[in-house]
């Protein structure tokens, strides 16, 4: 297929679309919808978020060194984008959005308690990278929503709570399963 010259840019999508949860009391929580996020190692567990350091959370961040990322799913598309689009520093993204703070195995910083999904993170690294820094992140907690985890074999079923993904400026549902992982080189019975 013939192919066009495109300007290098961030062109790897579709992405997670996360609401970032931070703050270390309950008058400076704060949420934040971030899609540059990802996990970077299985061992120990450990994950990332980039930010503008012109973000409300990113100073909110860097001063306690946790945060809590929660799933978003289609039910929540309308709350993931708010909380992306106004700053923490003119509203109370909580009480805006009618989401439920709730305190954290771990981290200072809440949950939000309508996410399937709570990832509770601490700081190891900030790496300045240019528009955006990096928080690389030890995970050290995860919060699950207790109807998503299959009573047979234990496995959490995100894809039961509609998960949200975003791409090129628009957010979608994941649709319809293709196959899992190793189908390609699996024998048929």
């Amino acid at each position: 297929m013939p192919k066009i010259a495109f300007k290098p840019g961030t062109m790897i999508y579709p992405l997670p679309a996360v609401m970032v949860s931070s703050g270390d009391s309950p008058d400076n929580y704060n949420i934040c919808t971030v899609a540059w996020t990802g996990t970077i190692c299985t061992n120990p567990p450990m994950c990332y978020i980039s930010l503008r350091k012109e973000r409300h959370t990113h100073a909110i961040i860097s001063r306690t060194r946790e945060f809590v990322l929660n799933i978003t799913t289609e039910a929540l598309a309308r709350a993931t984008d708010w909380c992306g689009v106004n700053s923490g520093r003119d509203h109370d993204k909580f009480k805006e959005m009618h989401l439920t703070p709730v305190a954290a195995q771990i981290v200072k910083a809440p949950l939000i308690a309508e996410s399937p999904l709570n990832i509770e993170c601490k700081v190891v690294e900030i790496k300045e990278l240019g528009s955006h820094d990096m928080f690389i992140a030890n995970v050290v907690a995860i919060n699950a929503e207790e109807s998503l985890i299959d009573k047979g074999t234990g496995a959490f079923q995100l894809n039961h709570a509609s998960p949200l993904a975003y791409s090129h400026g628009k957010y979608y549902g994941l649709g319809e399963k293709i196959g899992g992982f190793g189908f390609s080189v699996k024998k048929k019975k």
